[in-house]
């Protein structure tokens, strides 16, 4: 069995529609079972959060002009695709049911003046709920037996609205109950990403890019030999080709470094996705829906390839928090207080260094939450502030980790000092670095000015042509 997922550049057009119906059509010649999830059509979410945002603002128009600009949209598709006739007039009464559901839910919140987490994810996940109906009638169409099924009716989640987590024993159960029926009549299950529905069948959603999480938590709980999550770039690459132009897609990685990847800003997966893949041993492939038979990368267990580095990638927008001070050395404490009031503003903490001597702890987080959390740490820490235990919470602006990934890394001896030394050798200062116990993974801070510069050195560091 074969979980394909369409994200939604995949499904962003007329032709793209069409290219995914060929991409299905050659995959049950592979395998009779196959399902299909999909994203909303490229831009569309962003257009239903806009509308709703602008209306719990005080304005009208946007969620007027969205309800026309996504019936045109999805009409347009419908109507050179969906050659029959009873066809396209059911899809066309299912989309004008759902944009009159939109448009009333935006003139509640235009009335209300507020826009809750439940009430935005209602709106933010109604893109997939036109999307898959729609890729069911054009699989059909080509002669494909497909039927479109709403995420909430399987995917059952908590009650955390915008970022809601699965419940996969009750989710796996009524998967089974849905899908396999389908499947065993032949027929493709078109099943909509992203959302899902608390116990109680309140909409939810999984966050941003959760339909590839949808696509894993599906093919665990139907045991499928391949989750293939289809977007347009042709897999993972060794680094970002906008700043590495030779850069080359890797063939294979591992659950670990695919995560890493992930978390340290490669955009081609979601970070969750690989967790219920690695609890049931899924392998997943990330491909080109606009090549299809171009280059790939495999995700597994364990790789069958070599290479210590795999890939250099790079999160920006960051700043790095220092807490400093001589006082500090051989105080227990600072630390946890020093974390806890970073959660307690709800804060992404994306990587530590502590020095030695205890002397200092440095953290970066998103620019976004440092107002935040300076605020939160002198709080915290006023008593040894106003002490001088604590000299400063020092905020420094612009900087960049630079995450180098590489399961091959463990045990490898010189890894490192092939990192400094392609930096050094660029006059690049490394502000603050960490490696976990895993080695898997350095991890570098560097000025905002000097990352592009330093993703390239390390990357011809060891995928460049060998020196003379």
């Amino acid at each position: 069995m074969l979980v394909l997922k369409f994200g939604g550049t995949s499904v962003g057009n007329t032709q793209a529609f069409a290219q995914v119906a060929q991409i299905v059509k050659r995959a049950r010649e592979k395998d009779p079972k196959v399902v299909v999830v999909t994203s909303a059509m490229s831009g569309v979410t962003n257009t239903l959060i806009h509308a709703a945002q602008a209306a719990a603002a005080g304005h009208e128009q946007p969620y007027r002009e969205a309800r026309s600009d996504l019936l045109l949209k999805h009409q347009l598709v419908a109507g050179q695709l969906i050659e029959d006739g009873v066809e396209r007039a059911a899809y066309g009464r299912l989309i004008d049911e759902r944009l009159r559901a939109f448009e009333r839910l935006c003139q509640s919140i235009y009335v209300l003046g507020e826009l809750t987490a439940r009430g935005l994810d209602v709106v933010s996940g109604l893109g997939e709920r036109m999307s898959a109906p729609l890729l069911a009638a054009v699989l059909r169409g080509q002669g494909i037996p497909a039927e479109w099924v709403d995420a909430g009716e399987i995917i059952v989640t908590d009650d955390t609205f915008g970022g809601a987590v699965p419940l996969l024993e009750p989710t796996c159960a009524r998967t089974q109950a849905r899908l396999r029926p389908l499947l065993e009549e032949g027929k493709v299950p078109v099943v909509t990403g992203y959302v899902g529905a608390t116990v109680k069948g309140v909409p939810t959603t999984l966050g941003r890019g959760g339909s590839d999480y949808s696509a894993a938590i599906l093919g665990a709980c139907l045991n499928a030999d391949e989750v293939q999550i289809w977007t347009d770039v042709n897999g993972i690459m060794t680094a970002d080709p906008r700043i590495v132009p030779d850069a080359a897609v890797l063939e294979e990685l591992t659950y670990i470094e695919a995560a890493e990847l992930a978390y340290f800003g490669a955009k081609v997966l979601h970070p969750k996705t690989i967790l219920p893949a690695i609890e049931a041993s899924i392998p997943i492939r990330v491909a080109n829906t606009f090549d299809p038979d171009g280059p790939s990368t495999l995700i597994v267990r364990e790789a069958s390839n070599g290479g210590s580095v795999k890939a250099i990638t790079a999160i920006k927008h960051l700043t790095l928090i220092n807490v400093e001070g001589r006082g500090m050395i051989g105080v227990p404490g600072i630390a946890a207080r020093t974390f806890k009031a970073v959660a307690g503003v709800g804060a992404n903490v994306l990587m530590i260094s502590q020095s030695s001597s205890e002397q200092s702890i440095c953290f970066a987080v998103p620019e976004a939450d440092t107002p935040a959390v300076v605020a939160a740490l002198e709080q915290e820490l006023a008593q040894e502030l106003s002490r001088h235990f604590i000299d400063r919470v020092r905020a420094m602006h612009d900087i960049v980790i630079i995450a180098v990934v590489g399961a091959g890394m463990r045990g490898t001896p010189g890894i490192a000092g092939r990192v400094f030394s392609a930096l050094g050798e660029a006059g690049i200062n490394v502000i603050a670095m960490a490696q976990g116990s895993s080695e898997v993974n350095i991890s570098l801070v560097v000025s905002e000015n000097d990352a592009e510069a330093a993703v390239r050195r390390i990357h011809d560091a060891f995928f460049g042509p060998p020196p003379d």
